[in-house]
């Protein structure tokens, strides 16, 4: 640590500010998570115990962020909001429990934070001939009628920069990804993930206003042409709809039927286009105050991180894909702040280990797919993040 030229909170700057919370975070052993919603300019951080995730958290008033891997058997993380600051254009404690530890010294500008790290996730690389294999079985299973779609995951491992420093990252992806979800989750059990994922998982309002969206279909994006013009291929198109239709069986399974549906179009994602369908729920006209934690529980895994059927499109990840996930395509977001829960799925992600992170990306296969295209695919994915942390 080394004494800092900043004398009061009002004039900090902004990576000062995060970097002197996560440091006082890590060293006392609680969970933390920073992250900047889609089309804001607002960055917040809370901290606090973890605590396993119960989905009824969604509606029992429990404030904090939620964090939970890609399997449903294995056990996702709550971290409380013991302490919830933001920045947007100058600090705000919103939030600050006393506890025995003593509060956030500003003072001090950490020379490195050690993040948690958790090295033995790290090792893994799929190779690119194993991914063009596996998404060749997938096809011809989607061809012989044992599913309509099923998404193949793969990962890579890069060495960091040397001087990689992950606020100066999550203050870049926040600039270059205005329409994502960007965040940084560290905490003791899972380790430390950055990511930038453009798909919401379920959002609730004011404890009535319901939303999740299809994302679906993706192509590169030049940056410059009018979205009007995009044009999609049919296994595009009907990869979307698998997804949109998945979302409406779920709707169907409760017997929910007054819902709003909007879409599909094409939307910017970073680099990337996808075509994307959102569909709205009235709580309060519907009855329906806990459909929140009833849809979270039903959607996830969605179509567009897992396949369809569900439970075969699972089974045949599990038995092939050979890649640990682990909280690629899980799911995380903050849970009743300001009157809302905003969770995500957690796609353009990594996970930092020390010097090294490995990359995650995924792709959805029908029977139109081709390996040589899907891996393209997953590695335009990985660029999300790999671009930001080499530029």
């Amino acid at each position: 640590m080394k004494e800092a030229a900043v004398n009061t909170l009002e004039n900090i700057n902004e990576k000062h500010f995060f970097e002197s919370i996560l440091a006082h975070a890590v060293q006392h052993k609680k969970g933390v998570a920073l992250w900047q919603n889609p089309q804001t300019n607002t960055k917040q951080i809370l901290f606090g115990n973890t605590t396993i995730f119960n989905i009824e958290d969604i509606e029992n008033n429990h404030s904090g962020f939620v964090f939970h891997p890609y399997s449903k058997e294995e056990n996702g993380y709550f971290i409380e909001a013991d302490f919830k600051a933001s920045y947007n254009n100058k600090p705000t404690i919103e939030k600050d429990n006393p506890n025995e530890n003593g509060g956030i010294n500003y003072q001090r500008i950490p020379e490195a934070i050690d993040l948690y790290y958790n090295s033995d996730v790290a090792i893994y690389c799929t190779e690119n001939e194993s991914f063009r294999k596996y998404v060749s079985k997938g096809v011809e299973a989607i061809k012989e009628g044992s599913f309509q779609k099923i998404v193949a995951s793969r990962s890579k491992n890069i060495q960091l920069p040397e001087k990689f420093n992950a606020v100066e990252t999550f203050q870049k992806l926040c600039s270059t990804y205005p329409n994502a979800f960007i965040s940084i989750v560290s905490i003791p059990e899972a380790g430390t993930w950055m990511g930038a994922t453009p798909e919401l998982l379920i959002e609730v309002k004011d404890d009535r206003y319901f939303k999740t969206v299809a994302l679906a279909g993706t192509q590169k994006y030049d940056g410059k042409s009018s979205l009007s013009s995009i044009a999609w291929t049919q296994k595009e198109i009907e990869e979307q709809a698998l997804v949109s239709r998945y979302i409406i069986n779920c709707f169907k399974k409760i017997r929910l039927r007054e819902f709003e549906e909007n879409g599909p179009k094409t939307v910017i994602a970073g680099n990337l286009l996808h075509l994307k369908t959102i569909f709205s729920v009235d709580m309060k006209t519907t009855n329906f105050p806990q459909l929140g934690s009833v849809m979270l529980n039903l959607l996830h895994p969605t179509s567009a991180i897992c396949g369809m059927p569900q439970e075969k499109a699972n089974d045949f990840i599990s038995k092939n894909e050979g890649n640990n996930r682990a909280f690629f395509s899980g799911y995380l977001g903050p849970i009743n702040l300001s009157n809302q829960t905003s969770i995500f799925v957690n796609l353009r992600c990594m996970q930092i280990s020390n010097k090294n992170a490995v990359f995650y990306a995924g792709a959805g296969l029908t029977e139109d797919s081709d390996p040589d295209k899907e891996l393209e695919e997953t590695e335009l994915k990985i660029n999300t993040l790999l671009h930001v942390i080499n530029s």
